[in-house]
């Protein structure tokens, strides 16, 4: 799942210009913090958070190099991704469903995305493997961890992760892959920084027990750099490449 930094493509008129500057923006901001923490830039993974973004601007990202997309509502990810079967049938899209995963979207979840960041419960990752073994498909995820006390924020307790952790490994049509993080926003970047580095401390002592998850997703437009250097793999960008959300 490593990251390849983008070939960029043609632009075309002024709107791609300036996703053009803010991509390229991202990624000299990762190059940076990955150098910074002591890593190779590309080992860190750019997925570009598309919530509310139209298609048309999806497949221009995707002109321009960027091939890793994260959704958070398997809706409005299935008419996307349709979409870009279409229009963008020569290029290789990595689909991330990167929000909350509701149970009555598994089936449709399993037959869209690569990879699932926001697997948080033992009977979520039963019924994501229930649907990966019909479908034929060894279902790639991550598993969500709430390291915050809001109300809003979904995820295992660190208490609990062990256990699921487990629990998942015995799962013969999913792949953990690693852990996942979101927590509160704040303006100041740094405050994020203990929550990613206990992510980290906690993936840590996990594979001391022997299991392999080499993936931390965390970091969003805010605070992606403090997230690289606590060790993030997999970054999801969103305003910081298309703009507010309108």
């Amino acid at each position: 799942m490593k990251s390849e930094f983008v070939n960029f493509g043609n632009v075309n008129n002024i709107g791609d210009a300036i996703l053009l500057e803010n991509i390229k923006n991202v990624f000299r901001k990762i190059s940076s913090a990955a150098i910074r923490s002591g890593r190779n830039p590309f080992d860190v993974k750019l997925i570009a958070a598309t919530k509310t973004v139209p298609p048309e601007r999806i497949k221009a990202a995707v002109e321009l190099g960027l091939r890793a997309i994260g959704e958070n509502r398997v809706q409005e990810a299935k008419g996307k991704i349709a979409y870009c079967k279409a229009n963008c049938a020569d290029c290789n899209i990595e689909w991330h469903m990167i929000g909350h995963l509701q149970k009555n979207k598994v089936k449709t979840a399993v037959e869209l995305f690569d990879l699932i960041h926001s697997l948080d419960s033992i009977e979520l990752a039963a019924l994501l493997n229930k649907y990966a073994e019909k479908a034929g498909k060894i279902q790639k995820v991550l598993i969500e961890v709430k390291l915050s006390e809001e109300a809003t924020k979904y995820g295992v307790k660190k208490e609990d992760l062990f256990h699921l952790i487990e629990s998942v490994y015995g799962m013969s049509n999913l792949k953990l892959e690693g852990l996942m993080t979101i927590p509160p926003y704040f303006e100041n970047p740094q405050m994020s920084q203990p929550y990613y580095r206990h992510l980290r401390y906690l993936r840590d002592e996990v594979e001391k027990k022997g299991f392999k998850l080499p993936e931390l997703s965390m970091g969003m437009t805010n605070d992606y750099e403090i997230a690289i250097l606590e060790g993030a793999t997999m970054v999801r960008i969103g305003t910081g490449i298309f703009g507010q959300r309108k």
